[in-house]
């Protein structure tokens, strides 16, 4: 860990991953420069200690003024409108907030002299290859979101080779865990069903529940993109993070039914558009570099979260006004509003 860097900057700090990031930021004693348009966060989540800014990754100047107001020597960018399916129905928004607003913070960190930048991606990049993935396999997305983070990586590899920009690449994959967002309807298969139970209603499944995931629990998650950005071994470097074992979705109720103490209802609906079957990552490289691996099992994570649910209590879900593709293919979940 280098104890030159003393000053870092994060992007999306009220968000879930982001606050957590931050906050082993702070407790390593560094000075924490945060910003989020608190679209998707909430500024509940911005740790004590940090110095925020309200800021959307779209406002060009705005990014471009925080930067070189802030100099920050690593930039960890985790702003994102991280909706795989929804991408294929608000494609603008998803290319928006995903990869022109990464340009504009990764364009602005090149300006500003950052030494490093640390780009948190998507397991979305890979697409639907056969698990489980590597980071030697090649970007291959099936939907928008995807296609978005494989172009900003893609940038990120070509600018810096041309001007001298140390980098991470980050793919963390169903990350799930405390201050995650209650209210999306979306996205965050966990809390959707967690909310779902809590509330004597029956989740609804995709297809025929037989995708599968590997489920990671934030706190092993969050402290490997943190300390990727303080590392020169990570320099140049993709890397999985997150748990390795996986589970279908019909298995991640029957583990919910157990940390809830309570059956679940299920009601199948129809397949999501271009949903991957099957996506979980090796995770080699991230033992080789960090030295660990996740230890937090699944049935332990859920209990933790579904105690930090009941605590903050139920949100109701946010839905959006419109998509900006009206489809009849769109999910019946979303049109009917029944989540």
């Amino acid at each position: 860990m280098s104890e030159d860097i003393k000053r870092v900057a994060v992007t999306g700090a009220a968000g879930f991953i982001g606050s957590h990031v931050v906050d082993w930021l702070l407790a390593e004693g560094l000075e924490v420069f945060a910003s989020d348009d608190l679209s998707g966060g909430f500024i509940e989540n911005v740790p004590d200690g940090c110095h925020f800014e309200e800021l959307d990754v779209r406002d060009r100047d705005g990014v471009e003024r925080w930067i070189q107001d802030v100099r920050p020597q690593v930039v960890y960018h985790l702003a994102a409108d991280a909706t795989e399916g929804r991408s294929q129905f608000t494609p603008i928004s998803a290319t928006e907030r995903n990869l022109v607003g990464y340009m504009y913070v990764l364009t602005s960190s090149l300006r500003a002299g950052v030494e490093k930048m640390v780009f948190v991606s998507s397991l979305s990049v890979y697409g639907a290859q056969t698990p489980p993935f590597t980071e030697d396999m090649p970007r291959a997305p099936v939907d928008i979101y995807g296609l978005a983070k494989a172009s900003s990586e893609h940038a990120t590899e070509i600018l810096a080779a041309v001007h001298g920009l140390r980098y991470t690449m980050l793919r963390p994959h169903n990350v799930y865990g405390p201050r995650q967002c209650l209210s999306d309807p979306y996205r965050n298969v966990v809390a959707i069903f967690i909310t779902r139970a809590l509330k004597g209603e029956p989740i609804y499944i995709y297809g025929d529940g037989e995708q599968r995931r590997s489920f990671s629990y934030i706190s092993d998650v969050a402290p490997q993109i943190a300390r990727s950005g303080l590392m020169a071994e990570t320099d140049g470097q993709i890397i999985n993070v997150g748990a390795t074992e996986d589970y279908s979705i019909n298995e991640l109720v029957d583990a919910l039914e157990d940390a809830l103490d309570m059956p679940i209802a299920r009601e199948f609906v129809p397949d999501r558009p271009q949903e991957v079957k099957l996506a979980w990552c090796a995770h080699d490289r991230a033992r080789k570099l960090f030295g660990d691996e996740p230890t937090t099992p699944l049935d332990e994570g859920l209990r933790e979260m579904v105690a930090w649910v009941r605590e903050v209590g139920i949100r109701p879900m946010n839905y959006l006004q419109e998509l900006e593709i009206d489809s009849p293919d769109a999910p019946v979940t979303w049109t009917k509003r029944l989540i």
